[in-house]
């Protein structure tokens, strides 16, 4: 049976360099990555066709109005999409796809399909996530204090996904972001406590 993941987490948790680690440690499974529609602006280091679709508000709209979407949100002013079509096709086919989004594409995908599995990637504290964005020097000051407080209410919502994994040191994120993906069952003990009490410290601040 073909798998459905979704991956999601705040800005400069870490998710993209997770995904592309983990897609190539696990090329057997032979996992499609979507590559969802924007209306952002490309940056420096992106390609249209790789990292995102990159089409205007207008043809965002029309996209929508055909439900061409299986999901969309918009996020800090902008929008973004999964098609739907794609998807569909697919899984017809019993291929493997793994999709990024935020939580609020996630919820969207789960309620679709309800075999699809989630997986929130959590930042082990706001004061890493802070530093993460400082370093990839991509947004304005201004621009990384909104990512910081919709971080907040991120990580709330990511409760309620499937699974949960903290970004606490690269290697053991990624292991245990192939076991979740491999097994499709809750972490070891001693991972899953140390997510427990990142996840309440972060609820907490």
């Amino acid at each position: 049976m073909a798998k459905l993941i979704v991956i999601a987490a705040p800005s400069g948790a870490g998710k993209t360099s997770l995904i592309e680690a983990l897609l190539k440690d696990s090329t057997d499974m032979k996992f499609n990555l979507s590559i969802s529609y924007t209306t952002r602006k490309k940056r420096i280091n992106e390609k249209d066709g790789e990292s995102y679709l990159f089409i205007d508000k207008k043809e965002f709209e029309r996209m929508l109005e055909n439900k061409d979407f299986l999901e969309h949100a918009e996020v800090f002013g902008n929008f973004y999409g999964t098609s739907k079509s794609w998807v569909e096709e697919l899984l017809k086919e019993g291929k493997n796809i793994l999709l990024e989004l935020d939580w609020q594409g996630a919820v969207q995908v789960k309620s679709a399909y309800p075999s699809a599995v989630t997986i929130f990637i959590l930042p082990p504290s706001y004061k890493d996530l802070e530093l993460r964005l400082i370093e990839r020097d991509l947004d304005k000051k201004v621009v990384i204090e909104k990512r910081l407080a919709e971080a907040k209410k991120e990580i709330e919502q990511g409760q309620s996904f499937d699974f949960l994994v903290v970004n606490d040191e690269f290697e053991k994120a990624l292991r245990d972001l192939k076991y979740i993906v491999r097994q499709n069952k809750e972490l070891p003990k001693e991972r899953k406590a140390i997510v427990k009490s990142h996840l309440q410290v972060l609820l907490e601040e």
